[in-house]
């Protein structure tokens, strides 16, 4: 446990409480269920494709900002030769 909790800096407490888990529930015992978990809910054609639209739609806002930024950094760039 000391070799365990030296390699992945946690404590030897941490260790043993990780292993006495997936001795009792195997790798399931392991995984994080805290907090609440969100619905999950289907959509519908519609509501996906909307949402594909709106990420999308980030997606080319930010493309454009880089675009400025890289056209700005090069001609500042520029200016300096």
């Amino acid at each position: 446990f000391h070799k365990a909790a030296e390699t992945f800096q946690v404590s030897y407490q941490q260790v043993y409480q990780w292993v006495k888990k997936y001795e009792n529930g195997g790798e399931e015992a392991l995984q994080d269920k805290r907090g609440r978990k969100k619905e999950e809910v289907e959509l519908s054609p519609e509501q996906k494709i909307q949402r594909e639209m709106q990420r999308l739609e980030r997606e080319n806002e930010r493309l454009r900002a880089e675009n400025a930024f890289l056209k700005k950094l090069e001609e500042i760039e520029r200016r300096q030769k």
